[in-house]
């Protein structure tokens, strides 16, 4: 008889199962097989095994690699959930939303003469949630909510009552809906972290308003900008985020009660509506048996521009921490280590990590829009997915604010540095400046270009002066005096409108939040 393989992968891993004909105790091969082989399998030698399929069906499921995952379903990535997100996608949680929309629309039939109000009232007053025994039934039936509604009928201890339980309902009624409840607890929580880290934003860049820095384009210098006016960059993008992400979630706070296929034709579509406002949702006006997985893709392509955005502050902070740069670094405790080896470094691990997370939630935007399209009116293949891109990304962003507000909170700022890294090309970065001066004095633009361009390369090369290498230049001294190239060479004329472009960045907020620094004044 012909050896049976099973092969499962997890975590990246290929586990293989050899299950033989039964000869009295479990062996990895063949009677002829080596006696070593297989034994990575985790199926154990056994003498005296019962041959029924049963027995060897428990074997094989307890010695599965996924047998603790049955019952530890919780946190995929402890190391980044943080505790009150850690709660909103907690198994004990789940199940209380889904008993809470129960709860609504047995409550709701009641009131509308469909449901028994003592029945109702007992459901409310008796049913009690075990995740254990939830997860023992699921074992059996392979069936989550069937689980649930078995495990919480268990509960109400009154089968009269417990009948009413899921009364006209389909799966995806609890579990879309709920799903919106959840979403909107972990939707408040990124909100929150968002506000919060536009304020450390505004504060920062206050502080830094009029720090001068050399703006780079290319990674090369370019022309002076503050440090400043660089974090409020970040910051206005943040609030732009603020928007994106509350369109979004608003998009996400709807449930539907609507059956199997959408039609409505057992509750109705009044009595979905007024289950759905008792949930503090909005009705999705149409459905199929679920809601449509656009409103979900917008959701993730939300938190994955916010991760983005994470991304691009960091790798910044990371650039500027580079040692021959070292304008800013990410804090460094009094215990922390950078490396094994190198007793010296200070490495800016925890910016590097949030590039890193980044990737994550942007790879699983795209598997938001892969579950958009299912099959009619409903396949499961979006459920598996949603069971890892919705915790996951939200634990993540979560995670990946709290950290970025440590960050620029704690962020160490070298002003002496930034101001010799602006005068390392000896006046290099008002090329353009003398440009456009030459230019506004007469001097053809080409013939300017030429000029300035011929000394800034002498310059460049020569690790000289350019300011007093055009001082000397008979084609740019015609146009230009001495206190005329004084003026062109000028930092604070190129840092004059700073100020302007502040009050454009925080004059205004959006609706809840207020500038923690808009009125601190000069720096």
């Amino acid at each position: 008889m012909p050896l049976s393989l099973y092969c499962q992968a997890l975590a990246g891993q290929r586990f293989i199962w050899l299950l033989p004909p039964y000869h009295g105790e479990w062996l990895p091969g063949s009677a002829t097989a080596n006696p070593n082989f297989g034994q990575s399998s985790r199926l154990p030698r056994a003498a005296n095994r019962s041959p029924t399929a049963v027995s060897w069906k428990k074997e094989l499921e307890e010695s599965s690699p996924y047998a603790s995952f049955r019952t530890k379903e919780k946190q995929l990535i402890p190391r980044y959930t943080r505790q009150e997100m850690g709660h909103v996608w907690s198994d004990a949680n789940k199940f209380a939303k889904w008993l809470e929309v129960e709860l609504a629309a047995t409550e709701t039939l009641a009131e509308a003469g469909h449901v028994p109000k003592d029945a109702a009232a007992a459901i409310r007053s008796r049913a009690k949630i075990d995740v254990a025994h939830i997860h023992q039934i699921e074992a059996r039936v392979k069936h989550d909510v069937i689980a649930f509604t078995m495990a919480v009928g268990e509960s109400i201890g009154d089968p009269d009552a417990a009948r009413w339980l899921h009364y006209g309902m389909t799966s995806n009624d609890v579990v879309d809906t709920a799903q919106a409840l959840q979403l909107r607890d972990a939707s408040k929580l990124i909100e929150r972290g968002l506000v919060m880290f536009g304020e450390i934003l505004d504060l920062r860049a206050h502080e830094f308003r009029m720090t001068p820095q050399i703006g780079r384009t290319h990674g090369i210098h370019a022309e002076p900008i503050t440090f400043g006016l660089k974090i409020a960059n970040w910051f206005a993008e943040n609030q732009r985020n603020i928007t994106r992400f509350r369109e979004a979630a608003a998009q996400m706070a709807v449930g539907k009660i609507s059956g199997a296929v959408g039609n409505a034709s057992h509750p109705g579509p009044e009595i979905e509506e007024r289950i759905c406002k008792r949930l503090g949702l909005i009705v999705a006006p149409v459905a199929s048996q679920v809601i449509q997985r656009d409103r979900h893709a917008q959701y993730l392509s939300a938190l994955a521009l916010i991760a983005a955005t994470l991304e691009k502050i960091a790798l910044e902070i990371r650039h500027l921490q580079r040692t021959e740069v070292r304008e800013a670094e990410e804090p460094f405790s009094g215990e922390q280590r950078g490396s094994s080896a190198m007793p010296h470094k200070r490495n800016p691990v925890t910016c590097e990590q949030i590039c890193g997370l980044a990737r994550l939630v942007r790879s699983n935007m795209l598997a938001a829009f892969e579950n958009v399209a299912l099959w009619h009116e409903r396949d499961i293949s979006h459920s598996s997915v949603e069971r890892v891109i919705l915790p996951d990304s939200t634990i993540l962003v979560d995670y990946m604010l709290s950290k970025m507000t440590m960050i620029i909170g704690q962020m160490r700022v070298f002003p002496e540095r930034m101001m010799r890294n602006l005068e390392s090309t000896h006046g290099l970065v008002y090329s353009g400046q003398l440009l456009q001066d030459l230019v506004e004095k007469g001097m053809p633009r080409d013939d300017a270009y030429k000029a300035v361009q011929e000394n800034a390369m002498a310059a460049w090369e020569s690790d000289t002066s350019f300011q007093e290498r055009v001082s000397k230049d008979a084609r740019i001294a015609k146009y230009l005096d001495a206190g005329a190239l004084a003026h062109t060479f000028d930092l604070q004329r190129q840092l004059r409108f700073v100020d302007a472009i502040f009050a454009r960045v925080f004059g205004g907020h959006p609706a809840g939040e207020k500038s923690g620094a808009s009125s601190a004044g000069s720096h």
